[in-house]
């Protein structure tokens, strides 16, 4: 299809998605939808709730930026803290972001646009700081092999309890959840083995008692039990209608997923579910049945996905008439980079 033929069309698709995206005042209360204030950030790909700082999520650029993680402060939309990895190397298309029950954030530099273009792929971690400032860190770099050969991926998992680390691949035909080995190495390659089937996925993250785990795709959600390292039974969570849909992570607390997309000034939007991992362990079934509505602060435009109205049914209204209008055209254009 040519670019040129394409260009009206697209323009009045992003004129809509505009329109169908939350607009979100200014020094909310944590853990609300929001949006992404740093002109830096442009290509949000994975998101990561701070186990140390209330409020706050751990962010970063896809392909070719640089070694940087941002702290972003969900009250405000800021940057309040910039992490620079010292050790690394050049990252190639960073993609996924997880926080350890060890306390370190892990870094998946794992996309491969390509499908098989790099014979190993990459892991860097390091503590999350204790203090929020801008700070250079030395992170430790951990070389991953796929034992059925290379693949691309922008999802990377690790466990809250067992602190092993899944990578689920990305395919449009369906992809593969990735176990890795116990325990990550430096001295030789981390082989990581299909252990199930997931579909088309962008970013998954597990709940905060590691027995849900979270999968977005562009255009839905689905939450899986998740027990002895294996997927069991899923239900459909209303996911928001987001222009680039490439991240997703819990709270702190585990009642809500917040979904975020790449792009200028992205939206973060707030999703209720059930059996998130609360405090008092209580959690849902995985019946098959749709959860999840958005949940904003109350503020005018808060709260919602495209053409969200408050029937706590997600992406319906104008995202769905964007869908099935325009759907077509929007997967052409969203195959950026080969299947990036």
């Amino acid at each position: 299809m040519a670019v040129a033929g394409l260009a009206a069309p697209a323009a009045a698709l992003l004129l809509l998605l505009g329109a169908a995206c939350p607009a979100v005042a200014a020094d909310g209360e944590p853990d609300r939808d929001f949006t992404i204030e740093d002109p830096r950030i442009t290509e949000s790909s994975g998101l990561a709730a701070s186990r140390l700082h209330p409020g706050i999520y751990w962010t970063h650029n896809d392909s070719d930026d640089g070694p940087y993680v941002f702290a972003v402060d969900s009250r405000t939309g800021k940057t309040v803290a910039t992490v620079t990895m010292r050790g690394v190397g050049e990252p190639r298309d960073v993609e996924g972001i997880s926080i350890g029950p060890d306390g370190g954030i892990y870094v998946g530099d794992i996309g491969d646009n390509l499908d098989g273009t790099w014979n190993h792929v990459w892991i860097y971690r390091f503590p999350e700081p204790k203090t929020l400032r801008d700070t250079t860190v030395t992170a430790t770099q951990y070389d991953v092999q796929y034992a059925d050969g290379p693949r691309n991926a922008e999802s990377l998992m690790v466990h809250p309890k067992t602190g092993r680390v899944y990578i689920a691949s990305k395919n449009e035909d369906g992809g593969g959840l990735y176990e890795g080995p116990g325990k990550l190495t430096t001295g030789s390659m981390n082989v990581f083995r299909r252990v199930g089937e997931v579909p088309w996925v962008t970013d998954g993250a597990f709940s905060p008692d590691g027995r849900s785990l979270a999968l977005r795709s562009y255009f839905s959600a689905r939450v899986y039990a998740f027990e002895n390292g294996r997927l069991g039974e899923s239900r459909a969570v209303a996911a928001p209608f987001q222009r680039q849909a490439e991240s997703v992570t819990y709270t702190a607390d585990g009642s809500a997923l917040m979904f975020g997309s790449e792009g200028t000034r992205s939206g973060v939007v707030r999703v209720e579910v059930e059996g998130g991992g609360k405090p008092d362990g209580s959690g849902g079934t995985g019946d098959g049945q749709e959860q999840g509505k958005p949940a904003g602060n109350g503020s005018p435009g808060q709260g919602g996905s495209a053409g969200q109205e408050d029937d706590g049914k997600g992406s319906v209204g104008l995202g769905a008439a964007i869908i099935i209008g325009v759907g077509a055209l929007w997967f052409a254009l969203r195959r950026k980079r080969g299947q990036g």
